[in-house]
């Protein structure tokens, strides 16, 4: 069976509030393209569709543009969609039970009190049953009730939530499972400063604290996790368990990353193969480091940062109207600021007792008349 997998979308999303709807049409059709040469069966997306709970009705128009062109491409896949926390898990839900009649399965609420089971699709292939577990955006607000806790008792961490969410489901592990989630997984168990070092996006929501992340050992036993909410491309602690990243970078922190789709295709229980395929998006995000005469000569199309390195003045009269004709799609502009500070230098003392003599040091420039005209002065000052 082959699996497809992309995230956070963020559709509607703005760069230094450059509208980025052309690229984001563009990189769908990129993706359209992978759909109709791979034909995988299942095309799972992991969350985070929109940039705001509350979309624009043109984001929610390219949504559906995107969706038409997925369900046309695909033959007879199946397309599995959750919610993240950029959406409206009420939103991501609406009519799911109508298009789930169309293969197209849209889980945006978490599990509730009166629901039995995390939303599970079973699909089949020559080597029998293979379960799709569809979990989305949780905050322990939300599953609070699921667990009939005492009004007394602390509110369940990030962590503790999926913990208890996943091992209530008595999942089968020896069929073959895959987890579509849109959580902040880390494999805390191996190395607890791992958090530390994930440098989050800059279009990230971050928790004070990192109290959102999960351990990614409760979903170890998943024969392929499909993760969404971290923008850059990346395997959580093995190399089932991934987080496909943006479909292409939507802050200057994601310059320079290879952004694309993973394909995973489950052979018989134990037989995993996993390729990514890179994109190349209509225009890139770029920084561009330099001299003021090194930088104009780096003439793009792309999003860029321009980051300065000039210590001295630059004579130029408008320095942005300047870049913008360099850079048509000029983000902001850097400069490099230079302190040279030394703790050993001996400060020099200086004991005036004579106002005049610190005026005159004030404006070493003063000839003697004006000396004599600022003597007279500070003597009027001290009344001789």
């Amino acid at each position: 069976m082959k699996l497809l997998h992309i995230s956070d979308l963020h559709i509607g999303i703005k760069l230094f509030n450059r509208d980025l709807k052309e690229d984001q049409q563009y990189i769908f059709g990129e993706i359209i393209k992978e759909i109709n040469e791979e034909q995988p069966d299942v095309i799972m997306i992991a969350g985070d569709i929109y940039d705001k709970s509350v979309p624009s009705a043109e984001a929610v128009q390219t949504f559906n543009e995107f969706l038409k062109d997925i369900y046309d491409a695909s033959e007879n896949a199946h397309i599995m969609i959750i919610s993240g926390n950029h959406d409206s898990a009420g939103r991501i839900e609406c009519f799911s039970w109508l298009l789930e009649k169309q293969r197209v399965h849209m889980v945006g609420i978490p599990p509730r009190k009166q629901d039995e089971y995390i939303k599970k699709v079973t699909l089949s292939d020559e080597y029998g049953i293979v379960n799709f577990y569809l979990l989305p955006f949780v905050k322990p607000s939300m599953v609070r009730g699921l667990f009939e806790l005492d009004e007394n008792e602390p509110s369940l961490s990030y962590n503790e939530s999926i913990k208890r969410i996943i091992e209530r489901e008595k999942i089968d592990y020896s069929q073959r499972n895959v987890l579509i989630s849109h959580q902040f997984y880390l494999p805390l168990s191996e190395n607890d400063n791992i958090v530390n070092q994930i440098e989050r996006a800059e279009s990230e929501i971050k928790s004070v604290g990192n109290v959102d992340v999960v351990d990614v050992r409760w979903i170890k036993d998943f024969d392929y996790a499909a993760l969404g909410h971290i923008h850059k491309p990346m395997k959580a602690g093995c190399d089932y368990i991934r987080y496909s990243g943006t479909p292409m970078a939507y802050s200057v922190s994601e310059a320079g990353q290879k952004k694309g789709i993973i394909i995973a295709e489950l052979g018989e229980k134990g037989n995993l193969n996993i390729r990514e395929k890179i994109l190349n998006p209509l225009r890139k995000v770029r920084v561009i480091k330099g001299t003021y005469e090194e930088v104009i000569k780096e003439k793009t199309d792309d999003y860029v940062s321009v980051y300065l390195t000039d210590t001295r003045d630059l004579e130029v009269i408008d320095l942005n109207e300047t870049l913008s004709e360099c850079f048509k799609n000029l983000l902001e502009i850097r400069r490099k600021t230079i302190e040279n500070i030394d703790y050993e230098i001996d400060i020099e003392q200086y004991d005036y007792k004579d106002p005049l003599e610190l005026i005159c040091r004030f404006f070493p420039d003063m000839d003697e008349e004006d000396r004599k005209l600022m003597e007279s002065v500070v003597n009027e000052a001290k009344g001789v």
